[in-house]
């Protein structure tokens, strides 16, 4: 598949889940990138982004998108106990923090819908598009390293 096509898919995958109700911001970027690394970890990670969205268990604070999509570049980069910290776990990060203050203006779930009735349609389309620009931005950095891509082209073509 087309990098470009394969990070648009990711991005609606991420979207519908969210969109038809099956799982809220950050359990939809966390389960869009499992999959997409080709399920290195068990569908039950998803568990784990669980108590972040709405601002990290409603709390208002930051978005569950960037919350799962912190979890998902772990899945990537992360380590095991014993192991070295990879650079690219705070770089990737950060820069991903930076592109959704970029956009957004704030990585803040509270700020990001003011302004929004929390039960309209409007909210969670906003809500949706925001989560699917963490899962769409987070394959396409993922695809732009050569060792990870080989792995997703791989899960992709099998």
């Amino acid at each position: 598949m087309e990098k470009s096509a394969l990070i648009e898919s990711v991005r609606r995958k991420a979207e519908g889940y969210f969109v038809r109700g099956e799982f809220f911001c950050s359990e939809a970027v966390v389960h869009t990138i499992n999959e997409l690394l080709g399920w290195p970890f068990p569908e039950d990670v998803v568990k784990m982004a669980s108590a972040f969205p709405i601002g990290l268990g409603k709390s208002g604070c930051l978005c569950g998108a960037v919350s799962g999509g912190a979890m998902a570049l772990g899945m990537a980069y992360g380590r095991k106990h014993g192991e070295s910290m990879n650079e690219k776990m705070f770089q990737i990060s950060a820069a991903l923090h930076d592109h959704i203050k970029g956009i957004y203006k704030s990585t803040c779930c509270r700020v990001l819908v003011k302004g929004y009735e929390f039960t309209s349609p409007e909210r969670k389309a906003h809500c949706v598009q925001i989560t699917g620009e963490v899962a769409a931005w987070i394959a396409e950095r993922l695809l732009e390293d050569p060792a990870i891509a080989q792995k997703i082209n791989m899960a992709v073509n099998s």
